[in-house]
């Protein structure tokens, strides 16, 4: 997989991952539903929760087209694959591992690796990724991500993830950065599914006041 052969970025009308890391799926339909109807378009169950393929299975038979479910914390190539059976679309990572980023472009899956370096960034830029996930982006700050981003690829997305809130939006905003992803400030393990909406909606509602709605 190379630069030129990428699979892009999607065209969202918010640039907002939702990071349910510690999902249980007895409360993946009303979590990842509520999610979805405050206005959010790409979600990540992290593979390190409880039966994570079961969830994103759910939650990819009841996501409506265009919005985009996957799983983050993917570190080997058997994982890929089964994403793909289960329906996700999307792949996050912690990491830049050339083999699961060349799988993850051969089953056409838009990916988001994390990156912390120059190093890092190019290689994931190098490898084909649809965008790259600074993290964590509250050690960088918007500042840090923007010298490293003058050597990368005008066109590619650069998200900030890692303790950014609703309320660092426009921070980043300022230096040109729109993509995120939300993790403890949205959603944490044996939150209600009402509760976690009510985070989203406020999320969505600041998110919009910063780069509009």
């Amino acid at each position: 997989m190379s630069e030129s052969t990428r699979t892009p970025w999607p065209k969202l009308k918010r640039d907002l991952v939702a990071i349910l890391r510690g999902l249980t799926p007895e409360d993946c339909e009303a979590v990842v539903s509520g999610l979805i109807e405050a206005g959010f378009e790409a979600i990540e169950i992290p593979l390190n929760s409880p039966d994570p393929f079961r969830s994103i299975e759910t939650a990819s038979l009841l996501a409506p087209d265009g919005v985009l479910i996957g799983a983050g914390t993917v570190l080997d190539v058997a994982s890929v694959d089964r994403l793909v059976d289960c329906g996700g679309q999307l792949l996050v990572s912690p990491n830049v591992d050339a083999a699961v980023l060349t799988r993850a472009g051969e089953q056409r899956l838009v990916t988001m690796p994390g990156v912390f370096t120059a190093t890092e960034a190019l290689a994931a830029a190098r490898l084909g990724a649809s965008a790259l996930k600074f993290f964590p982006a509250n050690v960088l700050g918007p500042s840090g991500i923007t010298a490293i981003r003058a050597v990368l690829p005008a066109d590619l997305p650069i998200g900030a993830v890692g303790g950014v809130s609703e309320k660092d939006f426009a921070a980043y905003a300022a230096v040109g950065i729109r993509t995120f992803g939300l993790g403890s400030s949205l959603f944490r393990p044996g939150d209600a599914a009402a509760a976690v909406k009510a985070r989203a909606e406020k999320t969505i509602s600041a998110y919009d006041a910063v780069f509009g709605g």
